[in-house]
């Protein structure tokens, strides 16, 4: 009963921060946490490519307003961010202070390129910036940002620490459920469209056999999915996302009988991916089927 006390007068005078998120997966996992002890807005729709977001007024109001933004980074943002830092004004969330959060700093980066040269399309100097979809990554990040919450709003620690506690003992149950359902999918040979599962992929031991895309951000030709037909028969899964254009994949997977799934990339991106649970069950769920 003192206890269920103390965890009200916790939340009574607890501090409501403000946190701006670049993405709704981020936003997910800061909502888990802060539980009711923030306010919690993310910018970037999942439905739209993550790499060119269309700037709105909005979002620079709601960045003059916030006490924590957390992006992704490792440049995911930035072809669309830095602009509306610089209009939003506020010294609390410029690189370097204590308001400002990139989550790629805390995990362990694949497909770092030796060197970057525009041959190689729209490629990210740091590395694949989604590792968001390695679902082992989301504790680490989950980490970083309770870790960064506890020293903006300390008065909060208590509520912030039940909440990521019971979070990650969740998180460790559905790992060993993915784990056990993801057995099966070890040694598949997949074709996605854009680098964009790779991480997810890799966790699973799924084989990365091609990219509908010739390189990062090139839409693909005539003569590139020519080259992909002539191993499509070795191939078990086509993969899609929700934001790219499916005409290519859709042709290959009927001209070849392969069976074609669309996975979310973001919470949000598929009417089932509702939170950042959510997101990892449709994605085992849609490639298991």
């Amino acid at each position: 009963m003192l206890m269920m006390f103390m965890l009200y007068l916790d939340n009574v005078y607890a501090k409501d921060v403000a946190i701006v998120t670049t993405y709704q997966y981020i936003a997910s996992i800061a909502q888990q946490i802060t539980g009711n002890a923030a306010k919690v807005t993310y910018l970037a729709p999942s439905q739209f490519d993550p790499h060119f977001i269309v700037p709105k007024p909005s979002y620079i109001a709601k960045l003059r307003d916030a006490d924590l933004l957390i992006i992704n980074g490792a440049q995911l943002e930035i072809g669309w961010l830095p602009p509306l830092l610089r209009q939003s004004n506020n010294p609390k969330i410029n690189t370097g202070k204590l308001g400002f959060l990139d989550l790629s700093q805390f995990v362990t980066k694949i497909e770092v390129p030796a060197a970057v040269s525009r041959a190689q399309g729209d490629i990210h100097p740091e590395g694949n910036p989604h590792f968001s979809l390695d679902p082992y990554n989301i504790p680490l990040l989950a980490k970083a940002i309770y870790d960064r919450l506890c020293a903006i709003a300390p008065e909060n620690k208590s509520i912030y620490t039940e909440n990521f506690n019971t979070f990650t003992t969740k998180w460790k149950n559905k790992l060993s459920e993915w784990d056990k359902t993801m057995q099966k999918m070890a040694g598949k040979d997949v074709i996605e469209y854009h680098k964009l599962y790779d991480y997810f992929f890799m966790r699973f031991k799924i084989n990365i056999a091609g990219t509908i895309e010739p390189i990062p951000g090139i839409p693909p030709t005539s003569k590139h999915i020519a080259s992909l037909e002539k191993y499509m028969d070795a191939i078990d899964i086509i993969v899609q996302d929700v934001y790219h254009p499916d005409d290519a994949s859709q042709y290959l997977a009927k001209k070849f009988s392969k069976p074609l799934v669309v996975l979310p990339h973001d919470v949000g991106a598929t009417k089932d991916a509702t939170d950042i649970f959510a997101l990892f069950d449709s994605m085992v769920r849609r490639i298991t089927q």
